[in-house]
């Protein structure tokens, strides 16, 4: 009986260590980050990145007209050591979060002060610092994984066919 009880014991950890194995697997949208120097400031984008995997992106899993997290997980943040301009607009050294109004034709790009925060479910309009409006443009191939860059003079949302970018100085 004693034998069955270590056995069983023995069984059960291993079990247990197997969940913990299974814990630490790759997040499915993990954590990325682009940095890139924008004049004499370092820019540092925190995003969680989904992937496509054969799912219908805008206007279905992330709708039209609302506010979207701009990735998965925690709301995308954005820091810069000095200041910068996105979209014409300025934006003072710090740290800041990044939310984006997709529509089928252009997006909106919103720059929050409240940095730390799980998705858009209490995004506060009311802490807004700005938003600007892009141009949306229909890529030729498509980008399997969500992917924020900072290159050329814009900073670039790209996912599925769509791509929308703004000016970054």
């Amino acid at each position: 009986m004693r034998i069955l009880a270590i056995t069983a014991a023995l069984l059960i950890g291993l079990g247990m260590n197997g969940l913990n194995a299974q814990g630490k697997k790759a997040k499915p949208s993990p954590l990325k980050t682009t940095e890139a120097m924008v004049g004499k400031s370092k820019v540092t984008i925190k995003y969680s990145s989904p992937s496509v995997k054969g799912r219908t992106i805008f206007g279905d899993l992330v709708p039209f007209d609302k506010v979207w997290r701009t990735g998965a997980n925690e709301a995308t943040t954005i820091e810069t050591s000095g200041e910068i301009m996105i979209g014409g607009k300025k934006l003072k050294a710090g740290k800041y979060s990044v939310f984006t109004i997709p529509t089928k034709d252009k997006w909106t790009v919103i720059v929050n002060s409240v940095s730390d925060q799980w998705g858009s479910y209490k995004h506060d309009v009311a802490k807004d610092v700005f938003r600007v409006m892009t141009s949306k443009v229909e890529t030729v191939e498509a980008m399997e994984q969500f992917t924020i860059t900072v290159e050329n003079g814009m900073l670039s949302f790209v996912w599925a066919k769509s791509k929308a970018s703004v000016s970054i100085k």
